[in-house]
């Protein structure tokens, strides 16, 4: 029986979700329900009778198209596990597997993530004898990822004299000779890094007129999530795709189009119609998420923005408070201020710490917030720490993979050749790079037959690596990804080093290459997965986004600290936007165009529309910068404002007296750390007759006594595979985390 969309959603929403026919641009105000009319809509292009796999959905996150996919499933059953759905990156990585042959790449190629990008770019670098501080690997590869965005290829970037001179005016007339040099070797490689899978698959349609026709006809209905944050590239993609049945849909906003620096572009969005005059608009105005005085605050700061498409966004929501300012002498003052608004909200409302949020223009901002949280014992987490597959262990494992499923891999190669040591130093290769330049081979060829360009005392050890990569090759191909990347960690003698290393960090490395395997059997035990070989899972983790990792930071419930920019697309009960100053937000350097300002004022604009019940903004009269105290003025965007919305509530200037919060902030945190300060000096000497007890049935809130550490008192205990971690309250040092295994503990 097909759904009532009348019933289930707004009028707005339902005329976007029947409207299936010709292009469509669907404005999704902040809150406004965006994702339940994709999932309707979808769901019912499929209760029509449209076959999914004639369906291309294209989301930013894998997040996003994981929730999308198991919402529609719910609707319309299994069949929507047939969709072509995931991000560009993801879905056109999955074409180019296909057709990679095409273009002269290797079907198993390999996905070089921006770490693996940089050392790449840093190795030329120093192989041309270039200035280092000049030519920085992140800076150089920043260049090269906006001209692969644009589209701009080596010979037009090397051909370009406007690009040429603006390079020469930067003092780095090589840019064009590393990116020449970059892409060669990435090709050699059997490489592509993040924006090689859209510019290839540019590449790919614009050479393959054939191939281009094949997907045509396949994505008879395309749907692009965010389309405020696509490139000039993905534009150009999602246009050529529809160009045959012209069934295309956008949905996102252009208030909060917040990624310039990414290569997005804006007019995307407010030129669409240019492309499709035919083009049908509806307006998602309701704001389900906010309170009505939230909404308002937001409209009236984005009205500022001229280059905008105009819509009015309501709330049918309660009131709710006034926004909160408050006003600080200081950063460290303006750090106090909000900690202990949080400590004070969640004591008398009952809060969890999961419903705060403190949301800054730049990381630099949070250490003020962190000491302040530390000294009143609020739990916090930081959203764009190192991501679990970029820690070293994880890098080393996955390089051994990736050179299983493809030897040409130089970075991996590189990395994994004497690790663990096998008795191939530096020096030997670095004969082995030079013989492969000479013979124009790739550093696999002439690793695989060593022993003709050294002498056999030397090549012995690189032979024996070659033939282990040829045989976990060999694993590779006769079973799924789990056994082969068992296989391969035991067998490298990984496994076995890690183990070796009884310290806390040691454990820990090991514990993550154990949870890397358990990652891997769970990939291969999922029922909807097809394929389940070693370079299918590796394409998977390559893909995976900042966001769709934000979830898994830390256990146990927290105030979560990010930045803006990383918290698009998420939502808070309540949320702290801190430095509100000028020259911080907007940034100095985001003001010397109407277009840089606009982009900070969206920026602002979604900071705004995160928080649901209460939103406070902090700014600091004097902050420190490089080492100099310097004065502050309010941001701009403060006054742009309604003040109806507003309760400025705090006030504290210099010699001016002390903010409200003072003495209870300073009376709670010295409860908290004095006896640290005071206990620190002494030193703790265990009594001749100490004996460790067995711990095997410690529980917490019990007295302890630790050889070095003193007396203690057990907070909490945590299982994590196989082992189990105290955390101890210790009355001299303060709290410790030991493994119960190691640490040798008297129960008193």
């Amino acid at each position: 029986m097909p759904l009532d969309y009348h019933s289930l959603l707004n009028p707005s929403q339902a005329a976007a979700v029947l409207q299936t026919e010709g292009p469509c641009m669907i404005i999704a105000g902040a809150g406004s329900g965006k994702t339940r009319v994709l999932t309707y809509r979808i769901a019912h292009l499929l209760e029509l009778g449209v076959d999914p796999f004639n369906i291309l959905a294209l989301t930013f996150t894998n997040k996003a198209a994981k929730e999308m996919r198991a919402r529609i499933e719910k609707v319309v059953g299994p069949e929507a596990r047939n969709l072509w759905m995931g991000t560009f990156h993801s879905v056109f990585a999955k074409i180019l597997r296909s057709e990679a042959d095409k273009i002269g790449y290797p079907r198993s190629f390999t996905i070089y993530d921006t770490q693996d990008s940089r050392t790449l770019i840093g190795q030329i670098v120093r192989e041309l004898e270039l200035d280092e501080k000049l030519y920085k690997p992140a800076m150089v590869l920043g260049r090269i990822s906006a001209a692969k965005n644009k589209l701009v290829s080596v010979q037009q970037y090397l051909n370009d004299p406007v690009v040429r001179q603006d390079d020469e005016a930067a003092l780095r007339p090589k840019i064009g000779v590393l990116y020449q040099q970059y892409a060669a070797r990435c090709f050699k490689a059997g490489a592509m890094d993040f924006d090689d899978l859209l510019f290839q698959t540019n590449v790919l349609f614009r050479d393959h007129v054939d191939i281009l026709n094949k997907y045509q006809n396949k994505f008879k209905f395309v749907m692009v999530d965010e389309y405020q944050d696509t490139n000039y590239s993905q534009y150009l993609i999602t246009r050529k795709l529809a160009a045959k049945e012209r069934n295309i849909c956008v949905v996102g906003d252009d208030a909060q189009s917040i990624y310039a620096f990414r290569g997005a572009d804006i007019t995307n969005i407010l030129n669409f119609e240019k492309d499709y005059p035919e083009l049908n608009v509806f307006k998602l105005e309701q704001n389900y998420r906010s309170t009505k005085n939230i909404v308002w605050a937001a409209n009236s700061v984005i009205k500022n923005n001229q280059a905008q498409l105009r819509k009015d966004v309501f709330s049918e929501n309660e009131d709710g408070t006034l926004l909160e300012v408050l006003k600080a002498a200081s950063d460290n003052e303006e750090g106090k201020l909000v900690a202990q608004s949080i400590y004070e909200d969640r004591m008398n409302q009952h809060l969890s710490l999961d419903n705060f949020a403190i949301l800054y223009r730049t990381n630099a901002q949070s250490r003020a917030m962190e000491e302040a949280l530390r000294k009143l014992n609020i739990r916090y987490k930081i959203v764009g720490g190192l991501s679990f597959y970029q820690r070293k262990e994880i890098k080393d494992l996955v390089a051994y993979l990736r050179l299983t499923v493809n030897p040409n891999d130089e970075q991996a190669l590189r990395r994994v050749i004497n690790y663990p040591k096998r008795g191939i130093g530096d020096t030997t290769i670095s004969k082995l790079i030079n013989a492969a330049e000479e013979a124009n081979h790739t550093l696999w060829e002439v690793i695989s037959h060593a022993d003709q360009f050294l002498p056999s005392r030397v090549s012995n050890p690189v032979v024996g690596f070659a033939e282990k990569i040829k045989s976990y090759t060999a694993v590779a191909g006769k079973n799924d990804a789990f056994e082969a990347a068992k296989f391969i960690a035991k067998n490298s003698g990984m496994i076995e080093e890690l183990y070796a290393d009884k310290s806390i960090e040691g454990l820990s490395r090991y514990e993550n290459i154990q949870e890397l395997l358990n990652g891997i059997k769970e990939y291969v035990d999922d029922p909807e997965r097809e394929d389940k070989t070693l370079g299918a899972f590796l394409q998977d983790i390559a893909l995976v986004t900042d966001a769709d990792t934000k979830d898994a930071q830390q256990e146990g419930e927290a105030v979560t600290l990010m930045t803006i920019h990383s918290a698009k697309g998420l939502e808070f009960r309540n949320v702290y936007i801190v430095g509100m100053e000028e020259n911080l937000f907007p940034s100095q350097m985001m003001i010397t165009s109407r277009a840089d300002l606009e982009e900070e004022r969206r920026l602002f604009y979604v900071a705004i529309t995160r928080a649901e019940k209460k939103l406070t903004l902090s700014y600091a009269t004097s902050r420190y910068q490089w080492g100099n105290l310097r004065s502050c003025e309010k941001s701009r965007f403060l006054d742009e404002i309604d003040p109806q919305y507003l309760n400025v509530k705090f006030a504290a200037e210099p010699g001016r007296g002390e903010s409200p919060f003072q003495h209870v902030f300073e009376r709670r945190s010295n409860l908290i750390a004095q006896p640290q300060r005071k206990l620190a000096a002494t030193k703790y000497v265990a009594p001749a007759d100490f004996q460790p007890s067995d711990t095997s049935n410690l529980q917490p809130g019990q007295r302890v006594e630790h050889a070095k550490f003193g007396f203690g008192q057990v907070a909490t205990l945590e299982k994590q595979s196989g082992t189990v971690k105290a955390i101890i309250n210790f009355e001299e040092v303060g709290e410790k985390t030991l493994l119960l295994s190691f640490a040798k503990l008297r129960v008193l």
